[in-house]
């Protein structure tokens, strides 16, 4: 698991975790905010009369109603990364992770609006009846190159193959292994359900429900993703009173801490502007997926006949799942002071590592050391040899850090659950991940859905409160698993026809059990190569589009002030006469 887990993350390095990725990714979102003349802000509330279906036409052709649309995108970003997204960004880039997950989702409601227009724009129907659409379907009508002597490079129809592929690989590596991985965890951690018991039921349940398509899935969440939100917004709101003289200082920790990073305090080493700033951003994406070309899919199936007015739909998806919800979960991490606390807790392997020589988190020079070899400025060298154990205490003088964190009390078990007495194998400051004859307990920083739960116990509900969390994430995550199913069976489609998707969906479901009992720490590394994997080609495809773009745009504004002239506008469009194309 260390090597796969390294291997991961080497890969990420030069994709996800790359400033070129981070400065794209923001780039994009700009562009087209300036570009479009901020259409997240002037088009915001007739977004909500469309979803509402104000103007909505009957015979519109299409799977879904928009608000189904929304619902069936928001549950595939509202998942795990609204939970334990925002703890594990806070975790590593302190309190600044925060404001670039919030700058990320501002920008991120244009590039919404930007790829569903297009990809609504380029939808097709399919053999069984139903509408299938996404950046694929853009990329291969609209990015084919053509020669001067008439010739057509199918470049587009490439681009959308290479975009499918990434889609398949990671409606594992978002929808399905991360989501049940935290769930099982939660769920283990809570009420002591053994992981393979939480895979075999959820499994079973998200078999009957992929299995009736797009109807059935819009059915469920539409009335799932309303539900559960109300339930984690009471309970984050119950934190927030309960540490109300902590709201302001932790608000102004955010802005304060954005460009001179975040200092160390408590267990929590510090984290510089950089290493917040690509935490921040990549766990925004992450948490609402704006450019990786997912939520696309789902709108693809709404009712409509102007395909902006589904893009306008898609505005509100970062709004929601980012800047309301994630904001909540950041806040009652750190109104709350969880994240800086040194929590008893049960080791990760892959979290954890054993330095030769003596370490202390209050000597400044030993901190500084720490944090250095921590982001990977000036590695500190690691154990290698046999660590002594005896009555669960260890005898060589070494310090043990896990999850960023210098860990203390450190107790060694046998897998009975008795002190362990004997050698332990370390090899460059590693533990062999798949070994079960031990485990390592102690108190450390926690992380990802562990912190939320830990932050949501210091409330008027005490340690009910974890269970507000175990609950939410079960939601959340689930109907994250159930909307990337979907988005995997259009990917395949695209590739193969539907006579595919009854395979794909056994794999998926089959995956999805696997990764109950899976590594926490390989699964999100996973994640972050999946994610760039698709959002990289579909963010230059956007670009590429951008003069189509606008001008979709205005015909929509001008063919919609014919169609409803007593309508008010928004601020800045200019009233034309009808266009007469769509």
């Amino acid at each position: 698991m260390h090597a796969l887990n390294g291997f991961f993350n080497y890969i990420d390095r030069y994709l996800g975790s790359s400033e070129w990725f981070v400065y794209l990714l923001l780039g994009t979102g700009l562009f087209f905010t300036i570009y479009l003349r901020f259409p997240q802000v002037r088009y915001f509330k007739h977004a909500i009369k469309v979803v509402k279906g104000v103007f909505d036409k009957k015979g519109d052709e299409g799977d879904t109603s928009h608000f189904q649309a929304l619902a069936t995108a928001l549950s595939g970003t509202v998942g795990t990364g609204n939970i334990a997204g925002v703890a594990l960004a806070i975790h590593v880039g302190g309190p600044a992770a925060l404001f670039w997950m919030l700058v990320t989702a501002m920008l991120g409601m244009t590039t919404k609006f930007v790829e569903v227009t297009l990809s609504h724009k380029y939808r097709e129907k399919t053999g069984d009846g139903t509408m299938a659409g996404g950046p694929m379907y853009y990329m291969r009508e609209r990015l084919n190159i053509r020669l001067g002597n008439g010739k057509m490079i199918k470049t587009g129809l490439w681009l959308g193959i290479f975009f499918s592929f990434a889609t398949i690989l990671s409606s594992f590596g978002t929808g399905s292994l991360p989501q049940i991985n935290s769930i099982s965890n939660s769920m283990f951690a809570t009420f002591g359900i053994k992981h393979y018991i939480t895979g075999i039921i959820l499994s079973v349940l998200l078999a009957l429900v992929i299995v009736g398509g797009i109807r059935r899935i819009a059915k469920v969440t539409s009335k799932l993703v309303p539900a559960m939100a109300i339930f984690y917004f009471l309970g984050a709101i119950a934190v927030l009173i309960y540490n109300y003289d902590q709201i302001i200082p932790a608000i102004i920790s955010v802005f304060t801490s954005v460009f001179k990073g975040s200092a160390a305090t408590g267990g929590f080493l510090g984290a510089g502007f950089i290493y917040a700033f690509k935490r921040g951003v990549n766990r925004g994406l992450f948490s609402n997926e704006a450019g990786q070309g997912s939520a696309p899919i789902a709108h693809a199936s709404a009712k409509a006949h102007e395909h902006v007015s589904e893009g306008l739909v898609a505005i509100l998806e970062p709004f929601v799942d980012t800047i309301i919800i994630c904001s909540l979960t950041g806040l009652t991490l750190l109104t709350s002071g969880v994240w800086t606390e040194k929590i008893q807790n049960r080791f990760q392997y892959t979290d954890l590592e054993i330095l030769t020589d003596i370490y202390e988190d209050k000597v400044e020079t030993d901190q500084k050391k720490l944090l250095l070899h921590l982001n990977g400025k000036e590695p500190l060298q690691g154990f290698d040899g046999a660590l002594s154990v005896e009555n669960g205490m260890i005898q060589n003088e070494v310090t043990v850090i896990h999850a960023r964190s210098l860990a203390e009390g450190v107790r060694v078990f046998d897998k009975q659950g008795n002190l362990f007495s004997g050698k332990i194998p370390v090899h460059q400051g590693k533990i062999p991940s798949e070994t079960t004859e031990y485990f390592f307990e102690g108190s450390s920083l926690i992380h990802s859905a562990p912190l939320t739960a830990e932050a949501f116990k210091r409330s008027f509900f005490g340690n009910f409160g974890q269970y507000i969390v175990a609950i939410g994430l079960l939601l959340f995550a689930f109907s994250t698993a159930i909307s990337w199913s979907y988005y995997g069976d259009r990917a395949v489609t695209f590739l193969w026809g539907t006579k595919f998707i009854l395979p794909y969906r056994l794999i998926y479901v089959a995956g999805f059990f696997l990764a109950s009992i899976a590594d926490t720490t390989v699964v999100w590394s996973l994640s972050y190569i999946t994610i760039a994997l698709m959002t990289i080609p579909n963010l230059f495809g956007l670009l590429i589009l951008h003069r189509e773009v606008k001008s979709t745009v205005d015909r929509y504004w001008t063919d919609f002030h014919v169609e409803f002239p007593d309508v008010k506008l928004p601020k800045g469009i200019l009233r034309h006469k009808k266009s007469g194309s769509r």
